[in-house]
């Protein structure tokens, strides 16, 4: 009897435990079917489609904004209310009790949260996506309202750009209204010849006139054309000009057109350029004037035999050396110095080089110019040496070149030279001291070295 009790009661408990257990599957079933995976949002997209009437239609979602209404589980069970959407991995029960499904956050082994959408909430911090605080109208008001602020941005932007610069039309008008031009240097010389030649002119307007042609004749097509224009001539007959100032302006627009300029060279030689030049220099005239007519004379006769070999014979090398007997020409002297040095190294260097066709021609017209044994006759050794007391360094840089190139044709003069023995020993001392305080300060092949060498080398040559 025992036995049969016990029995029927284990088959009552065994039913009850089977009943439960059928429920808790039943119930589990239907939690599964209502988790949607990850946070079950819905991104509601602003719709470009309109009916007929021209209104965008109204969908489910804009009817429902309970649909947006989703579950934020926490370390502690909280009941599921109908319509919530449960995040993956939350741990999810039947309370018995009261019947209400209820879901809280799954627990580490160190009691921690670490599932994924734990993670993603501490990194972006909590996100109010309650639907009752953003409604689909509302989103869409606040699209419109961040369009509308971009419009009033670029629009302010678009203001202050406006208020830096004028637009292109308005500078067209005041370009128009200036009657604004650009001309060519070719338009520019003829008005200033025009201006210059022009008896209504007054002296300064000619003078500005000049100044101005002086700046485009240095160009050597620019040259040509003032040439073609027939203001070369002009410019030549300004040598005869009373006036100290047209004169001096003269010279140097001549100067700056013949530089390097062999076809400009050849009209103003065949023009009377050079015998007006040699005449400003004999004469007593003003020291800026004479100094124009210098630079105008080096420029015509630089790589020009036959200018050099006129000027021999005009006496222009007599002209130059009656400048050493006037009282404050000491520029002018070392100019001439530059001058002559010049034209000697340059007749040298050209027999020195490769002879070719055009070059042998060339040749044989500075064989025709006798300019070293002119030198020698009048007896410009001893002129040039002279200028070694002078106490700029870089004229007796210029002088020493000069007593070294004429050393060959003056080298006896030299020697019975004793001022030239005595000033070239100082100059060896000076230069000496010179060019040991260069060392000392680290400058190995400096200026005052380069100099020192070169009076060594007079000295030496004088032995």
């Amino acid at each position: 009897m025992a036995m049969c009790h016990w029995a029927s009661l284990l088959s009552a408990a065994a039913k009850v435990n089977l009943l439960v257990l059928v429920v808790s599957v039943v119930f589990s079933q239907s939690s599964l079917s209502n988790r949607a995976p990850e946070f079950a949002l819905t991104k509601i997209e602003e719709s470009n489609i309109k009916d007929d009437s021209g209104k965008e239609p109204i969908t489910e979602d804009d009817a429902d904004p309970e649909d947006l209404e989703v579950f934020y589980p926490t370390h502690q069970w909280q009941t599921i209310r109908p319509g919530q959407a449960v995040p993956a991995g939350s741990h999810v029960r039947l309370n018995l009790q009261t019947g209400d499904r209820e879901a809280k956050l799954p627990d580490s082994e160190n009691g921690k949260s670490d599932t994924r959408e734990e993670r993603r909430r501490k990194r972006l911090g909590k996100v109010d996506v309650d639907s009752n605080s953003f409604t689909a109208q509302e989103l869409k008001k606040a699209l419109a309202k961040m369009k509308e602020n971009e419009k009033a941005e670029r629009k302010a932007h678009e203001e202050e750009v406006r208020k830096k610069f004028r637009p292109i039309e308005q500078l067209k008008e005041e370009f128009e209204k200036l009657n604004m031009k650009m001309e060519t240097d070719y338009e520019i010389m003829v008005k200033l010849i025009s201006k210059f030649n022009s008896s209504a002119s007054t002296l300064d307007e000619k003078v500005a006139a000049l100044y101005d042609l002086e700046y485009y004749v240095h160009q050597v097509d620019n040259a040509k054309d003032f040439l073609s224009m027939g203001g070369l001539q002009l410019v030549i007959d300004g040598l005869n000009s009373t006036e100290a100032t047209l004169k001096e302006h003269a010279a140097f627009v001549l100067g700056a057109a013949l530089s390097s300029n062999p076809k400009v060279q050849i009209e103003a030689i065949e023009g009377g350029a050079l015998q007006k030049l040699l005449v400003i220099l004999a004469t007593e005239q003003p020291l800026a004037v004479k100094k124009k007519a210098l630079f105008a004379l080096s420029s015509m006769l630089r790589h020009f035999p036959y200018a050099q070999q006129q000027f021999l014979k005009l006496g222009g090398l007599q002209v130059l050396r009656s400048l050493f007997r006037q009282k404050g020409m000491e520029t002018l002297q070392v100019r001439v110095v530059t001058l002559l040095y010049d034209l000697i190294v340059e007749k040298m260097l050209l027999e020195d080089s490769q002879h070719g066709d055009q070059m042998e021609e060339k040749i044989q017209q500075y064989r025709q110019v006798k300019l070293v044994p002119a030198v020698v006759e009048q007896d410009w050794c001893v002129v040039v040496s002279n200028l070694l007391a002078m106490p700029e360094h870089d004229t007796r840089e210029k002088v020493l070149k000069m007593v070294s190139v004429l050393m060959a044709f003056c080298k006896e003069r030299y020697r019975g030279d004793q001022a030239l023995s005595t000033t070239l020993g100082l100059l060896r001392s000076e230069y000496e001291e010179l060019a040991a305080e260069e060392q000392r300060e680290g400058d190995k092949e400096g200026y005052f070295k380069e100099l020192l060498g070169s009076v060594n080398t007079i000295i030496q040559e004088l032995r």
